[in-house]
């Protein structure tokens, strides 16, 4: 919008932006754009996530069981991108997210917060060493199994989901959404919502367990 006149330029450059990327897999094509994302781009992972490793690898779709556990990963994402640039300073505004909701089913999922998995907590938890998760993703693919769900590493007692296939969904686009601020600074990151009224904060020891956190340059 920043570049157009008017929303028949602004949609027509959308228009020739999308013919610029890849084809979306066939399997996700009734989908919004925000489920069928993380499993379009045949380009290289750059560094690999819990359950996805780096390079040409099948995509993932990372969800939360609540909003304030979304938020919060979200808080450690933006602040870790600062941790990886200790000269960038503090912006000046709040960021604005969207939040929202999707429904999916599996007959065919792993709980890793349940027996027998639970068991190796710990390796599912790790700060920075994927490759556990990893390993299991890559046995549950193979096994035909489309959805783990894990506890957080980030936020006590948050529970999350991960999506193998697109096919996992049963929503065909977002239902429920929140708007979310966050105000990230010295002391931390804030995040506000009015509707329904929610305020949560994440000071400078919320992730001090992952070392990348442990040594931030708070004042910059």
């Amino acid at each position: 919008m920043k570049i157009v006149d008017t929303l028949a330029e602004q949609s027509l450059l959308e228009e020739l932006l999308e013919r610029t990327k890849p084809p979306v897999p066939a399997e996700c094509r009734e989908l919004h754009y925000l489920l069928s994302t993380p499993f379009r781009y045949g380009a290289p992972y750059p560094t690999g996530s819990r359950f996805r490793r780096a390079g040409f690898t099948a995509g993932v779709f990372y969800g939360s069981s609540a909003p304030a556990t979304a938020v919060g990963e979200l808080a450690f994402h933006r602040l870790l991108f600062y941790a990886d640039s200790p000269a960038t300073p503090w912006p000046r505004a709040a960021g604005e997210y969207t939040v929202f909701s999707v429904r999916f089913r599996t007959v065919s999922g792993l709980d890793l917060t349940m027996p027998p998995f639970d068991a190796d907590r710990d390796r599912w938890l790790d700060c920075t060493d994927y490759a556990a998760c990893q390993d299991l993703a890559d046995g549950a693919r193979e096994a035909g199994l489309n959805v783990l769900k894990y506890a957080s590493a980030r936020i006590a007692a948050g529970v999350n989901l991960a999506l193998l296939t697109c096919g996992a969904f049963l929503s065909r686009q977002p239902e429920e959404r929140q708007t979310w601020r966050m105000h990230l600074g010295p002391h931390g990151a804030r995040a506000l919502c009015d509707f329904p009224e929610a305020r949560l904060e994440f000071d400078r020891q919320a992730f001090a367990a992952d070392p990348r956190v442990a040594a931030f340059v708070w004042e910059r």
